[in-house]
């Protein structure tokens, strides 16, 4: 998802204009480097007023170390039905094929921290553990209008060029948002910040100015294996290595099919992604709730009961998850996930809701309910 302003400064190099002659020599170079600095200051103090809580400045590049890291991801076949991954693999490795005229990367983190334990929720075997990300607004379009906002501002106020990025471009954003200082890659793969844990959205501003960079955030997981230990699916096959086909938030949300039978009892009551790995990280005790009104949880999705989510028909589901992004997934693959949390509740008052789906129109959603039904009645012949 792009968006793009210009606003022409030098349109020769689109970099700040000059200042000082040839004949300034050093002093030319040192006021250059110092309005570069007092750029970069004037963007972060806009992106925190914009009311995000990390930014930073990176090249627009990727070292050979992590286009080499994608590549064999792929070639594992660890991203699984993820086929938008590997279509634009070498835009998503390379941020000038993305957009060749970028020379800088304003790396934004805005927090989700919940105010409140996200697992709390996995010990309520008849009610559904949402993704905290998932528990409010689609923060894309929270993020969007930020990022649009700050690339109003520095094209308007230093020139160039700008496009902003929310996740859904080919960006490989957590390997640039380390990069510009915002955080580390963690074992679990996802960005580490000293200050917010393992709960920030990230999102891009590419711009054709040059900018100073960010200096690395320092940190690191050391010997702290948490996130690889608590996988109830064993989805990381080491540090920093996950087979996507196997972890929960893929098989909930981009999986399109009847989930590997193998893999539903390790699934507990997750219904739409998964935060265990994020939930157990050390760096976490440093985060404070996040404060932006628009992604705060909604009480209807922070702890929902199973047996009124599997009554949703199509009509229902859009209705319920209106600017949630779990509507993206439709109402047979969010039913389905719900099933299989049925099927592991060992309650016996949610076997009315199974059984009521068996002969649901979609094959996906009516297998599901009979590997419910074949649980909970405690049989040891599943039909597949």
């Amino acid at each position: 998802m792009t968006a793009r302003v210009e606003l022409s400064a030098d349109p020769e190099t689109c970099r700040p204009p000059t200042i000082g002659s040839k004949a300034d020599g050093k002093a030319g170079r040192g006021a250059l480097s110092l309005l570069g600095e007092n750029m970069s200051e004037a963007i972060r103090e806009k992106a925190f007023a914009l009311g995000f809580n990390a930014a930073g400045f990176a090249p627009a590049h990727l070292s050979n170390t992590i286009r080499q890291d994608l590549a064999d991801f792929l070639a594992r076949g660890h991203h699984g039905e993820m086929t938008w991954l590997a279509n634009r693999a070498t835009e998503r490795a390379n941020p000038l094929a993305l957009w060749p005229q970028a020379r800088t990367v304003i790396a934004l983190g805005l927090s989700y921290a919940p105010q409140t334990d996200p697992l709390a929720t996995l010990t309520q075997p008849e009610r559904g553990t949402i993704s905290v990300y998932a528990r409010h607004r689609d923060y894309h379009d929270v993020l969007k209008g930020k990022l649009k906002h700050l690339a109003q501002f520095v094209v308007s106020r230093f020139g160039g060029a700008a496009k902003v990025f929310v996740d859904t471009a080919p960006v490989m954003e957590k390997p640039l948002a380390e990069q510009a200082g915002l955080g580390w890659q963690g074992k679990h793969t996802n960005l580490v910040s000293r200050h917010h844990g393992s709960w920030l959205f990230l999102g891009e501003v590419f711009t054709t100015l040059h900018l100073p960079h960010s200096p690395p955030s320092g940190g690191s997981c050391g010997t702290c294996t948490r996130c690889l230990d608590i996988c109830p699916t064993k989805a990381f096959t080491g540090p920093w290595q996950l087979d996507a086909r196997r972890c929960i938030s893929y098989l909930t949300i981009e999986h399109p099919g009847p989930i590997p039978p193998e893999l539903r009892p390790l699934m507990g009551n997750h219904i739409y992604g998964c935060d265990d790995c994020l939930a157990v990280c050390p760096w976490n005790k440093f985060a404070t709730a996040g404060r932006e009104a628009k992604l705060q949880a909604r009480d209807d999705l922070t702890a929902p009961l199973l047996a009124d989510l599997a009554t949703l028909d199509d009509k229902a589901f859009r209705t319920r998850f209106t600017a949630s992004p779990i509507k993206r997934i439709g109402r047979n693959r969010f039913v389905r996930n719900v099933l299989i949390a049925i099927g592991n509740s060992s309650s016996a008052t949610l076997l009315p809701a199974a059984q009521a789906l068996t002969g649901d129109p979609d094959p996906v959603v009516a297998e599901a309910a009979a590997w419910a039904v074949a649980r909970l009645e405690g049989s040891k012949h599943v039909l597949f």
